[in-house]
């Protein structure tokens, strides 16, 4: 009986642990990702924003030699570069940067395409990533 009780002890004490512990950090960056899509779906349904019309560096998304968070440092370096309108493109500019880390990129200025074309497309990349990895957690 004395031992029931020891290991009874040790189980609540482990499940109050389990229970206070923060939830993994690997959830962090599904919720930015979210809030990064619904960022750029919210000002492609808005007003036009005067600064769609502005010509960024073209990002490939699609080019599977370069990392997730390669990719994602170029997006946040593309919207940097975008002087007008700052604050409209401020939040999605944080939410990048704190997902590549401290990463630096090279950003190719070769192509370009206009700002209003370049949102969507981060924001199905974005979108894709959310899956992927909400799948990889379900599995």
């Amino acid at each position: 009986m004395h031992r029931t009780l020891k290991a009874a002890l040790a189980l609540l004490c482990l499940a109050e642990l389990i229970a206070s512990t923060p939830l993994p950090t690997s959830s962090m960056p599904k919720m930015k990702l979210s809030d990064i899509t619904r960022s750029i779906q919210q000002l492609n349904k808005g007003e036009q924003v005067p600064c769609n019309d502005t010509r960024v560096a073209q990002v490939a998304f699609t080019d599977r030699k370069l990392s997730e968070q390669e990719l994602l440092c170029q997006a946040a370096t593309v919207l940097t570069k975008v002087t007008r309108c700052k604050k409209d493109y401020e939040p999605l500019i944080t939410s990048l940067q704190s997902l590549h880390g401290q990463m630096s990129c090279q950003l190719s200025t070769d192509n370009e395409i206009y700002l209003r074309n370049f949102l969507p497309t981060l924001g199905n990349f974005t979108q894709a990533l959310y899956r992927r990895n909400t799948a990889t957690a379900t599995n």
